[in-house]
């Protein structure tokens, strides 16, 4: 059975583009499971890993070989993974006071994720608790530091598949896009980056000044950096474990989708844009601030332009040695 296939798939025409293709499909293809107001039952299904260390019969990594240069392509995702061994999926959400929302997002997972860990942030609304009541194998890892990107770095460190898949817990990003995210690995990508502006992706949450900015830090990335991004800060991406030293998530705040995207960028890795449809936060508010948030974006793209490489794999190996 292909990974996630309970998931609903967009039907469409599929373009062949650089590296592989686009795939039209309109993002109302892209429903929530359960509207905001509906009561989400605790999940049974699937097949995970316990915290006990068990391991289910997922497989290993199909290994593919990989173009030396950053490409950015478009994912095909109608044809499954037969023939290829199936990767075990870590799904990583970080959260803070994400109580209501987290029933919602938990609930539309692919039945055969690997396993979800969720970084709290030192929540007061029972967010951990939640999370344990609907999915009850959920690794819980709490977050030391402040922070999306620390929260980041930290599920990353737990995360124990050989896919990692960044997901939010406001119910912003649709679960049931997990399988294009890593059909596009298994296709040959290092990284599977979510964009809402290619053909098919969209957000019915961006405002108008975000919307610009975007653009004008995303021009920037691609001149400075010699790279044709369609998006820039958005958070749902996948990627390969064996890629996290060559990212190395070194900051705190929501400057940390600009820094994957630009390190990625720099250590070559092959990238697959992944269309994406944003939705509306469910419940709360956003702890995003639009132009302290930008400012720290512009920061990191600048200051990202004179650090080396293999100076962030170094910094990455050393801070793997303290922690062993």
């Amino acid at each position: 059975m292909a990974f996630g296939e309970r998931a609903a798939r967009p039907r469409g025409e599929a373009v062949h583009t650089v590296g592989g293709y686009r795939h039209k499909v309109s993002p109302l293809a892209f429903g929530r499971s359960a509207s905001a107001h509906e009561e989400v039952s605790p999940r049974t299904e699937g097949t995970f890993q316990s915290d006990d260390g068990a391991e289910n019969d997922a497989g290993s990594v199909h290994e593919r070989a990989h173009s030396p240069e950053a490409v950015v392509a478009y994912a095909a995702s109608e044809n499954g993974y037969e023939g290829a061994s199936a990767p075990r999926v870590s799904v990583v959400i970080p959260a803070i006071n994400e109580a209501r929302n987290l029933p919602h997002v938990l609930a539309d997972l692919p039945p055969d994720v690997f396993e979800v860990v969720l970084v709290d942030g030192r929540s007061t609304d029972g967010t951990a608790e939640v999370a344990r009541a609907h999915y009850p194998t959920v690794r819980i890892v709490g977050q030391s530091g402040r922070g999306k990107g620390d929260a980041l770095a930290s599920g990353f460190a737990a995360a124990r598949g050989d896919i990692i898949v960044m997901l939010d817990a406001d119910g912003s990003a649709d679960p049931a896009e997990i399988p294009r995210f890593v059909d596009a690995l298994q296709s040959g990508a290092d990284f599977a980056k979510g964009s809402r502006f290619a053909d098919g992706g969209g957000s019915s949450d961006i405002t108008l000044v975000r919307g610009l900015g975007n653009r004008l830090l995303v021009g920037l990335v691609n001149v400075l950096y010699r790279t044709d991004y369609s998006d820039l800060c958005y958070g749902y991406n996948a990627f390969w474990s064996r890629c996290l030293e060559r990212i190395n998530v070194d900051c705190n705040g929501f400057e940390v989708e600009t820094l994957i995207n630009i390190r990625v960028a720099k250590a070559k890795l092959r990238v697959i844009e992944v269309p994406s449809f944003e939705r509306d936060r469910l419940f709360g508010e956003s702890n995003l601030r639009t132009f302290r948030d930008g400012f720290r974006v512009l920061r990191t793209i600048l200051g990202e332009r004179f650090r080396r490489a293999d100076a962030i794999e170094v910094e990455a190996s050393t801070a793997r040695a303290g922690i062993q």
